[in-house]
C-alpha cells in the first residue's frame, strides 16, 4: 500500500501551490478517496498510518496561515483535516456485527434462527453492570465512552436502547449504605455457588 497516496492528490498538488480559490472539486475528491480507503477491504493499520501521515502534513502545512486573500485555501485545509481526524475515529471504534440478520415479510419464515440473548431482569439492573464495566475501564483500555458502551450491551443482551443515564440517576438516589442492589445480589450468588461446589468436592473425594 502506497502510505503517501492522499499527498499525491490534486487536492494537494492546489494548496501546496495555493493555487486557485475554486478548490471545491479538489476537495470533493480528495474527501471520496479518504472514505474510500477507510471502508474498503484494505488493512486497517495501513490505512491508520497513511491517515496519520496526511494528519500531520495538513496540521503542519504552511499554507494555514495564508493572507487574507489566499484565505479560502486555509479554509479547505481545516476541511480536510478534520474529515481525516473524523475517519480515524471511525476507525479506531469498534465494529460491532448485528447479532441477528434483520428480516422482512419476505424472507423464508421456515428458516429457524438461533435465538439471540434476552435480558429477562429489570432493565435498571442491568445499567449497574454497565457502569460497572465502564469505571473498571475492561473494555477497550477504558476509551470507549459511556454514551457508545451502553447501547452496544444493551445490544447484545436483546433489548432496546434505554436511558441509561436516567436509571443511573436512580439507582445514585437509593438510599441504602450499598445502592448497587443487582450487583451485591450477583456477588452473593457467585460466592454462594463456590461454596456448594466446594462442598460437593469435599463430599466426592
Amino acid at each position: 500500500m502506497n502510505y503517501f497516496l492522499l499527498a499525491e492528490t490534486e487536492f494537494f498538488r492546489r494548496i501546496n501551490e495555493a493555487g486557485d480559490c475554486n478548490m471545491e472539486t479538489a476537495y470533493t475528491a480528495f474527501a471520496t478517496q479518504v472514505i474510500e480507503l477507510c471502508s474498503g477491504n484494505v488493512d486497517t493499520n495501513r490505512t491508520i498510518i497513511a491517515l496519520a501521515y496526511i494528519e500531520i502534513e495538513l496540521q503542519h502545512h504552511p499554507m494555514r496561515n495564508l493572507p487574507e486573500e489566499k484565505r479560502e485555501v486555509a479554509a479547505y485545509i481545516s476541511k480536510a483535516l478534520s474529515l481525516v481526524r473524523k475517519m480515524q475515529k471511525f476507525l479506531a471504534a469498534p465494529q460491532v456485527p448485528p447479532l441477528i440478520p434483520i428480516r422482512t415479510s419476505s424472507d423464508n419464515t421456515t428458516e429457524n434462527p438461533a435465538s439471540p440473548l434476552q435480558w429477562t431482569g429489570n432493565a435498571i439492573d442491568l445499567v449497574e453492570p454497565i457502569y460497572g464495566i465502564n469505571e473498571m475501564g475492561c473494555i477497550n483500555n477504558g476509551n470507549m465512552p459511556l454514551k457508545q458502551l451502553a447501547p452496544l450491551l444493551y445490544k447484545i443482551f436483546g433489548i432496546e436502547s434505554k436511558d441509561c443515564y436516567r436509571f443511573y440517576i436512580d439507582i445514585k438516589r437509593r438510599k441504602n449504605e450499598s445502592r448497587t442492589y443487582f450487583l451485591d445480589r450477583m456477588q452473593e450468588k457467585l460466592n454462594e455457588r463456590m461454596l456448594r461446589d466446594e462442598e460437593m468436592e469435599r463430599l466426592r473425594k
